[in-house]
């Protein structure tokens, strides 16, 4: 596989230039990257006007993930999300469509703000009566009943979520393609699905879009991310994608990032789904043996590791820091879980050193405490009007009654509490009180 960005780059900075552009440093090493640390300079392309070498690598990786098109993000994949909302909200106006979503409650806090700049009316997916708020649980029954109730730009759909819960997306993608509505998926933690042994990548299950954060999962820098588009999205959107991510991107794209994501190409072309096999046969392997020794583990996804942690008579928080004490830093705790990322590239001996740990941590007594559950939204404003108007700063006891300006209070992995537009429920002020939230903004005067 080539590497056309990293190739231009190493031959410029090999070429002891007199460097009479950004950035600053001039190429000169303070902390070693800084030589390859480039901008749109000539020969480099333009990243969201790609002709050269940018679109050269893009098209390498739409050819290994089986896209129509797929554009680079240097901002993750929150810039990615915008975008295909943006591509949806251009179709719904052409066909006279409202600008209203349909959504999996599990979305991350990006899906609020960009509602906002985009003033997209949200309604909200949510599991069957008596079910837990907290699980997502979205059927086909409960989609297929949404769509038919009203008419909608877009279905959004959050899988795999913070906790490693996956949705059924081939099903959701027959649903929605069946009522002719695009199924955009926020992909953020899945970028290797579509290299397991069993391709289960939102694109290949049916999706028009999704976003992939490469340096959640693959071996890119902070930043580097994917917005994938399929052969089957609306025909105008491949044509489009680079607009709609100009619309919020930077102007100043990082080139380290941009060649972390060119030099990933090679790497998933040669040996990482071998390295990425061997990777998840032994973290199942380690998930049996946690099972058979007493753990309690949530989620489906093949890659991350969730230990519910109050049947072992512990707070994530606690778990998290004796784990600390054996030099283990975990991605998340809580006061119910502790999440754990491994990646094709964890040393094997590192899930030998984890198990160690587990295993000298002494069973205590279940921790009786269970968290309160999550509101049923009560909608008042639009997201947009609700985030754009005053707004104050009250204690949550003092906040009950009013209407949320924040974009989200999300303490649950992936779930909010309650998102802006929203009324402040007693419950919903327990439940911000349980995960120690103290205090909230709220819309003046409403």
């Amino acid at each position: 596989m080539e590497t056309p960005i990293c190739d231009f780059v190493r031959e410029y900075a090999e070429s002891d230039p007199v460097r009479m552009h950004m950035p600053g440093h001039k190429g000169k090493t303070l902390t070693g990257p800084e030589a390859f640390d480039l901008t749109e300079i000539g020969g480099a392309d333009v990243l969201y006007r790609s002709e050269g070498i940018i679109r050269r690598s893009e098209e390498n990786a739409a050819s290994l993930f089986g896209t129509a098109r797929t554009v680079y993000s240097a901002e993750g994949s929150s810039l990615c999300i915008r975008g295909m909302l943006y591509l949806a909200l251009l179709s719904a106006k052409q066909k006279g469509i409202p600008a209203r979503l349909l959504a999996g409650r599990n979305a991350h806090h990006t899906l609020m703000t960009a509602a906002a700049l985009l003033d997209l009316d949200v309604d909200w997916l949510l599991p069957a009566p008596g079910e837990d708020l907290l699980s997502c649980a979205v059927s086909a029954e409960i989609l297929d009943r949404a769509l038919e109730q009203k008419q909608y730009m877009a279905v959004y759909l959050t899988s795999p979520d913070y906790l490693g819960r996956r949705i059924d997306l081939r099903e959701a993608a027959e649903v929605c393609h069946r009522h002719g509505v695009p199924l955009l998926v926020d992909n953020a933690h899945g970028a290797y699905l579509k290299f397991l042994p069993e391709d289960s990548h939102p694109i290949t299950l049916g999706a028009d879009a999704c976003c992939d954060s490469a340096h959640k999962t693959l071996s890119c820098l902070t930043g580097a991310a994917y917005l994938h588009l399929s052969a089957n999205a609306p025909e105008d959107w491949a044509e489009k994608a680079e607009q709609a991510m100009s619309l919020f991107a930077s102007t100043s794209p990082s080139w380290l990032i941009l060649q972390s994501l060119d030099r990933m190409n090679r790497e998933l072309a040669g040996d990482y789904p071998v390295r990425l096999r061997r990777m998840t046969e032994k973290l199942k392997a380690l998930k049996k043996t946690l099972c058979e020794e007493g753990w309690m583990l949530a989620g489906d996804e093949p890659m991350k590791l969730t230990l519910c942690t109050a049947d072992r008579g512990y707070t994530g928080e606690e778990l998290h820091d004796m784990l600390r004490d054996h030099g283990i830093e975990c991605e998340f705790a809580d006061r119910e879980y502790l999440v754990m990322m491994p990646s094709a590239d964890t040393p094997e001996g590192d899930l030998e050193r984890l198990l160690s740990a587990l295993r000298g941590i002494p069973r205590r007594k279940h921790v009786k405490e269970t968290p309160p559950e999550l509101p049923v939204p009560e909608k008042v404003l639009p997201i947009r009007e609700a985030m754009f108007s005053p707004r104050e700063t009250l204690p949550v006891s003092l906040a009950v009654g009013r209407v949320l300006a924040d974009a989200c209070v999300s303490c649950p992995p992936a779930v909010p509490v309650i998102i802006a537009g929203e009324r402040i429920t007693e419950q919903a002020a327990e439940c911000m009180k349980y995960y120690n939230i103290t205090e909230c903004d709220v819309v003046v005067n409403a």
